[in-house]
C-alpha cells in the first residue's frame, strides 16, 4: 500500500472486555505483550480482559489501552500496512509517540502504568474530598460531554462564568466543531449542566471517567510525574507525530517532552490536530486501536479521506477490500 497513511490512536474510554486479544495469533503481538508484562510487572493480558469497571480505572485503562493500541499497530505491520504519520487522542498519544520512535516499548509501558498510577490517586483525593462536602455536594469530580454548541462558544461561556465567579471548570477536550468536553469539580458540573442548557445546549453528559483529567485539577498529578518522566529519554521522532497540547507536529524529543507533561493539565486540541494532520497531505487514516469514536471525531471534522477501524482481526482484515 503506497497511500500516504495515518495511525490514530484512541484513549480512555474506547477500551472494553477482551480487546485485543484477538490479535494475539500475531508473532508481533505476542513479543509486545510479554515486553509489556515485564515492564508493567503485571500479566498485561489480565489487564485486557478485565471487567467493565475494572477497565474504567485509569491506573488499569492506561496501560490496558496503550497495549491495544500498539497490538494492532504491530499486527497492521505484520500485514504489511504501514504508516507515514502518527497522532493518538489522549493517552493515545503515547502509543503514537512510540511509533515515531520518541520512546520505545518497556519505556511506554513504565510511564503510562506510572501515569494511571498516579491520575488514579490524584482523582481518588479529589472525589474524597467532594464526598467529605469540600464541593459542597456529595458527588464526584469528572467530566462532561457538551453538544450543541460550537467549541468557541463553550469557552467563551466558561470564561464569562470564571469571571463571574464559578471556578474550577474547564474546557478539556475540543473533540469537534459539535462538541466539547469540560473538566470541574462536582459542584462545577452540576452548575455547568444547568448554565450550558439554558445557553443553547442540547446535552450535557456526564462521562465515566476516573477524574477531572486534562485540566489544573489535575496539577498535583502533573508534578508527581515529573520525576519519571525524567527518567526516561525522549529521542526525536523518526516518523511525523503530533501533538494533542498544540495541535502541531512534534519537532524534537525535547519538546515531546515538555509536552508530555503539560498533557496532564492542558486541554486535548483534536479539532487543530486533526486540521494539521490533513494538511500534512495524508489520503487515509487507520483508527489503530479499540473503537470507533475517531472516526466519528474525524468525520465531523469535515474532512473527505477516510478513516478505517484498525482495532480487531476481523477490521483488519476488510482493509484489502477498502483501501
Amino acid at each position: 500500500m503506497n497511500r500516504l497513511t495515518a495511525f490514530l490512536f484512541p484513549g480512555q474510554g474506547a477500551q472494553y472486555t477482551g480487546m485485543a486479544m484477538d490479535l494475539i495469533e500475531s508473532d508481533a503481538v505476542k513479543l509486545l505483550f510479554d515486553t509489556a508484562s515485564k515492564a508493567i510487572g503485571k500479566d498485561i493480558k489480565e489487564l485486557l480482559q478485565s471487567d467493565a469497571d475494572t477497565l474504567k480505572r485509569t491506573d488499569i485503562s492506561q496501560p490496558a489501552i496503550t497495549a491495544a493500541n500498539l497490538a494492532a499497530a504491530s499486527y497492521l505491520s505484520e500485514k504489511g500496512f504501514g504508516f507515514s504519520v502518527c497522532a493518538g487522542f489522549s493517552l493515545g498519544e503515547y502509543a503514537a509517540l512510540t511509533c515515531a520512535g520518541v520512546i520505545r516499548v518497556p519505556e511506554c509501558f513504565y510511564l503510562v502504568t506510572a501515569r494511571g498510577e498516579i491520575m488514579q490517586k490524584a482523582a481518588d483525593r479529589l472525589r474524597e474530598k467532594s464526598v467529605n462536602g469540600g464541593d459542597g455536594v456529595s458527588d464526584s469530580p469528572g467530566m462532561a460531554a457538551v453538544t450543541g454548541l460550537s467549541p468557541e462558544q463553550a469557552e467563551k461561556l466558561i470564561a464569562k462564568w470564571e469571571k463571574e465567579g464559578l471556578k474550577d471548570l474547564y474546557a478539556a477536550n475540543i473533540n469537534s466543531p459539535k462538541q466539547l468536553v469540560i473538566s470541574g469539580t462536582a459542584a462545577a458540573l452540576a452548575e455547568a449542566e444547568i448554565r450550558f442548557k439554558e445557553a443553547g445546549a442540547k446535552r450535557v453528559i456526564r462521562l465515566q471517567v476516573a477524574g477531572p483529567f486534562h485540566s489544573p485539577l489535575m496539577a498535583d498529578a502533573a508534578n508527581e510525574f515529573a520525576s519519571f518522566l525524567e527518567e526516561v529519554p525522549f529521542r526525536d521522532p523518526v516518523i511525523p507525530v503530533f501533538s494533542n497540547v498544540t495541535g502541531k507536529r512534534i519537532t524534537s524529543g525535547e519538546e515531546a517532552k515538555k509536552l508530555a507533561l503539560l498533557h496532564i493539565t492542558h486541554p486535548v486540541r483534536w479539532v487543530e490536530e486533526e486540521a494539521a494532520i490533513a494538511a500534512f497531505g495524508i489520503e487515509v487514516c487507520f483508527e489503530t486501536g479499540p473503537g470507533r469514536v475517531l472516526q466519528g471525531l474525524w468525520k465531523d471534522s469535515g474532512s473527505e479521506k477516510p478513516v478505517f477501524a484498525a482495532g480487531t482481526t476481523e477490521d483488519i482484515s476488510k482493509l484489502g477490500e477498502n483501501v
